[in-house]
């Protein structure tokens, strides 16, 4: 799982614009039949007991742009639109629609680019246009920078008169019109992905198969909610927020989207948590505490996974196992047993080119400074090949069209349909189980191989990481699970005992 903040005004866009639309005014599904053949990604869900603190709100009917404007946008209520329509109608005046619409103080949002930056998307443009290609196509790198750097230039001579008397004086210049103009946060992106065997089970499955992929993934993602609204969600009150104080709970936006920007499969959700917070004590609208978000984001990303792994191993009887060839001091990270190797290398395009790109540029680092890059460089490079390996967003398809492509790729790395199939079928019986008599007995069953599986990997981190946090965490885990299947755990606490 991973999280960035999301800003007010139009930060939020990037979450709708992929969203399927039924025709040229409205987004969404009219019915649940058209899943399969709309165009675009699912529309989104509304989540969080936060949304119990906003009267007469309705989640019927899916997230509607409105209401990503009012609630992301401007901080206001998410119908605030129809309710101010609605008061006006009846006679009422402004301060009256403010109070029913406004969640709290508004978001201050500045709608000022800058000039630096419109010349640059002017001169972005122009380029594009003279190669012929889309208006918003990426700017290789060098000739991204190319541009900055005359620009800055060009501005320089405009204030002062006179070119810059050296690259510092330059460097300065350009990095303080470069600027973006503070912008409220209007909350925060959480985007849970499985791993990629996950995707690929789920791409080339039978349907109620793939059905039940997903809802083990959404089952998990509602937990990790629910585990932040008990575990993370406060506000601050007080002289400069000396004071922290519970709320009602979240308000969010759960996005699914179904492929990566390189058309491989990729299931993944982004739920959107709203700023806007109630407090438990007085029902006043403040501000998301931040902080307490950001310090759980690994817990809950492990959470995730942990719960992922339950859940479809409960559903689907399939097992997991630490993938190969992971580094020293890493965490491993745990597929489903039975998948190809090679499948999942033909569905990594995105990451493939990330990872040549990185290369390049850890290579070139060496050569201009001779030495390696350290951790906080080589984070630095490593985003910058992500940003620079980023095509633009492919056109939208259905999932029907997904599926069929995703299943003739299938056949072609895999030798045909038969392959095909005896791999779902390997992957589904990689978690072979004896036969039970009773539903009760098969429940215990998985409760005590998924609690073994966990103290396994209790042991395993803590001899690397010692890591207090997954050391609480992991044993919740695995006893939430042995007291639902009658087990006792005492293996489990005898080998956190003997590392801590």
């Amino acid at each position: 799982m991973s999280l960035h903040k999301l800003t007010a005004g139009d930060g939020y866009t990037y979450l709708t614009r992929q969203v399927a639309a039924a025709d040229a005014t409205s987004r969404g599904f009219s019915s649940l039949g058209d899943y399969y053949a709309q165009k675009g990604e699912s529309p989104g869900e509304w989540m969080g007991r936060g949304l119990s603190g906003l009267p007469h709100f309705s989640v019927e009917g899916g997230v509607t742009e409105a209401q990503m404007k009012a609630l992301f946008g401007e901080g206001r209520h998410p119908d605030a639109e129809r309710i101010e329509a609605q008061m006006r109608a009846a006679g009422h005046g402004v301060p009256a629609i403010l109070a029913a619409t406004r969640l709290g103080s508004p978001y201050q949002v500045c709608d000022d680019v800058g000039e630096f930056r419109r010349r640059c998307a002017a001169a972005y443009r122009e380029v594009n246009a003279v190669l012929g290609v889309p208006r918003d196509w990426p700017i290789a790198d060098e000739d991204r920078a190319a541009i900055r750097t005359r620009i800055a230039v060009e501005m320089f001579r405009e204030e002062y008169g006179r070119d810059p008397l050296d690259d510092r004086e330059r460097s300065g210049f350009l990095a303080r019109v470069s600027r973006q103009a503070t912008t409220a946060v209007a909350g925060y992106d959480l985007t849970f992905s499985p791993v990629k065997s996950i995707s690929a089970l789920w791409a080339i499955a039978p349907l109620a198969v793939a059905k039940q992929v997903e809802a083990a993934h959404r089952a998990a993602v509602e937990d990790v909610l629910a585990w932040l609204e008990d575990h993370a969600a406060y506000t601050r009150t007080g002289p400069q927020g000396v004071a922290q104080e519970d709320v009602t709970g979240l308000i969010a936006v759960a996005f699914t989207h179904r492929d990566s920007r390189a058309g491989d499969p990729d299931l993944h959700t982004h739920v959107a948590i709203s700023n806007k917070v109630q407090t438990r004590r007085d029902g006043r609208w403040l501000a998301l505490d931040g902080r307490p978000v950001h310090a759980n984001t690994v817990a809950a990303s492990e959470r995730y996974n942990t719960r992922l792994e339950a859940e479809l191993v409960a559903r689907l009887g399939v097992a997991f196992e630490d993938r190969p060839g992971t580094e020293p001091g890493k965490r491993a990270v745990r597929e489903l047993v039975g998948m190809d190797p090679r499948l999942l290398a033909a569905w990594s395009t995105r990451r493939q080119a990330i990872d040549a790109k990185r290369a390049e540029l850890a290579a070139d680092f060496q050569a201009r400074h001779g030495r390696p890059p350290n951790v906080v460089e080589a984070l630095a490079l490593a985003q910058q090949a992500t940003l620079a390996t980023r095509d633009r967003k492919h056109e939208p398809r259905s999932h029907a069209e997904q599926r069929a492509t995703w299943a003739e790729q299938a056949r072609q790395v895999l030798g045909g349909p038969g392959a095909v199939a005896g791999l779902v079928a390997g992957v589904l019986a990689g978690g072979k189980k004896p036969m039970l008599r009773s539903r009760r007995a098969e429940r215990k069953w998985i409760a005590k191989k998924w609690a073994d599986q966990t103290a396994a990997q209790v042991v395993a981190t803590l001899a690397q990481t010692r890591s207090t946090w997954r050391i609480n965490h992991v044993r919740a885990e695995a006893q939430r699970a042995a007291r639902v299947a009658g087990i006792r755990l005492e293996n489990l606490d005898l080998a956190v005992d003997a590392v801590v």
